[in-house]
């Protein structure tokens, strides 16, 4: 019978691509995490602490988004920020779900060097669901252990004809594929020849096609991947959240795997996607943190203009509204009710800033006027 699962084929998981149709990917990617670098070594110390946690908040919340799942944003930026020392920034109650999540993160980012085991993945699982033993028992969901013995799919549609989009292994020898899983994962950090970003691509396909567990395989795949491209590059990673570019293009990332698990060990196709979909995550990374520098820059040219409390909030807010550079404009009704003054006090405020330049007035007139932030003042 003719292999219908990937893992089904003779020579699993012996995965090949052809390297000439990724070298201009791995190019891009390459160049834009030097230059994601090159602007962090740019920004204060402070900024980037700041950086860093709005990515790793990101890619928690986007990670569980993909799976459907609508998280308290406010309790794991608490726990992020306590743990990265921005205690200011943790004005939100915790919980034992979002403290979870975010040892999970911070563990992978962070403890790169460690060797991952099946121990660590795990208490991995634990960690993604805590304090959820019994409830989830009840859904023959095992935390903390590997999965059961019923077969495991990933179906859509009616309960009496489900379309089956995936099969995993079965659980026979689970334990063996794990480990080989594991073994390749350790010794490829420093395989000759392989690259970095090609490993986190082929280490995402590969565990998410093993399933080990009842669930949680999706993040916990995307975690092991921020484990792999902390383990090439350790100071990129903490500036960018590729989960927020793979929740923007879910259904292609469900294609993607998809159509890779039902083929033949070629994984072309998905290191293909793997990797755009990366270059994207840098690429709005450097548009962030553009923001930021721009942001600082401005500061710096107005720091003496004799501002009132009112303006600089209303600044300060067109600023983080947006991460689009000149893009972050404003009309007099909308400055009314974010300085909370009057209308008169509104057009007083504005005229002031357009003179001092931290603003410029678009044509139009009447009620309909915008304003725009001046990003490049002279």
């Amino acid at each position: 019978m003719e292999p219908y699962w990937i893992w089904q084929q003779p020579d699993w998981p012996n995965f090949h691509w052809q390297s000439e149709a990724l070298t201009p990917l791995l190019r891009e990617c390459v160049q834009t995490q030097g230059q994601l670098l090159g602007m962090t070594g740019a920004v204060t110390k402070a900024l980037n602490a700041q950086n860093e946690l709005n990515a790793l908040l990101q890619n928690i919340v986007t990670s569980s988004a993909i799976e459907g799942e609508q998280l308290n944003v406010g309790s794991v930026r608490s726990s992020l920020a306590r743990r990265l020392g921005l205690e200011r920034a943790g004005d939100n109650p915790v919980s034992p779900r979002s403290e979870g999540l975010a040892n999970l993160l911070l563990d992978a980012t962070r403890h790169f060097s460690q060797p991952l085991t099946v121990e660590r993945l795990l208490e991995w699982h634990e960690w993604l669901f805590p304090e959820q033993v019994e409830e989830l028992f009840h859904q023959h969901i095992r935390v903390g252990s590997l999965r059961g013995d019923e077969p495991m799919q990933v179906v859509s549609g009616r309960l009496d004809r489900p379309t089956v989009h995936f099969e995993a292994p079965p659980r026979q020898g689970l334990e063996r594929q794990l480990q080989t899983f594991l073994d390749w994962f350790e010794a490829s950090r420093h395989q000759p020849g392989l690259d970095p970003l090609l490993r986190a691509g082929i280490a995402h396909f590969w565990f998410v096609t093993l399933h080990p567990f009842d669930d949680g395989n999706g993040r916990l795949t995307r975690t092991l991947t921020d484990l792999a491209l902390a383990q090439g590059e350790a100071q990129a990673i903490r500036f960018y959240a590729m989960s927020v570019s793979i929740l923007e293009d879910r259904a292609g990332y469900y294609r993607a795997l998809e159509s890779t698990q039902k083929a033949t060990l070629d994984i072309t196709d998905w290191l293909s996607w793997f990797l755009q979909t990366l270059s994207r995550s840098l690429h709005k990374a450097m548009v962030q943190i553009e923001s930021v520098l721009g942001k600082a820059r401005f500061w710096q040219v107005h720091r003496a203009s004799g501002l009132t409390p009112e303006q600089i909030k209303v600044l300060n807010r067109l600023f983080d509204s947006s991460g689009e550079g000149c893009e972050h404009k404003i009309r007099a009704a909308q400055y009314q009710t974010q300085a909370n003054v009057s209308k008169a006090t509104a057009t007083r405020h504005l005229a002031d800033l357009v003179k001092k330049g931290c603003l410029e007035r678009l044509p139009g007139g009447g009620r309909s006027t915008r304003y725009r932030l001046n990003t490049c003042p002279k």
